[in-house]
């Protein structure tokens, strides 16, 4: 799977890191959805180093389509529900 983080890049990630993914993705979803900042950053932050520890970069030259786009991990909460409004920072 090919995630962006927004702001660094593109990397590519095996299917075997889903689970440890998804886990992460459940957290950030239900501080997301109470409003929850003091653990939405940091859960942020853990997803987004977790997909470099998992994944590879790609170079800038690759052109490829991005299966998944994380937030920047300086983005705070206020500013990821302007940006996707309430359907929470990964769709599904």
């Amino acid at each position: 799977m090919i995630i962006r983080i927004l702001g660094e890049g593109q990397f590519e990630v095996a299917d075997s890191g889903s689970g440890e993914l998804n886990s992460l993705d459940d957290r950030l979803l239900a501080a997301f959805e109470s409003g929850d900042s003091t653990v939405f950053g940091p859960t942020l932050r853990e997803l987004l180093a977790t997909v470099r520890r998992l994944g590879t970069p790609l170079t800038d030259s690759e052109l490829v389509a991005s299966e998944l786009v994380l937030p920047a991990a300086d983005s705070d909460l206020a500013q990821v529900r302007a940006l996707l409004g309430d359907d929470g920072p990964i769709p599904g």
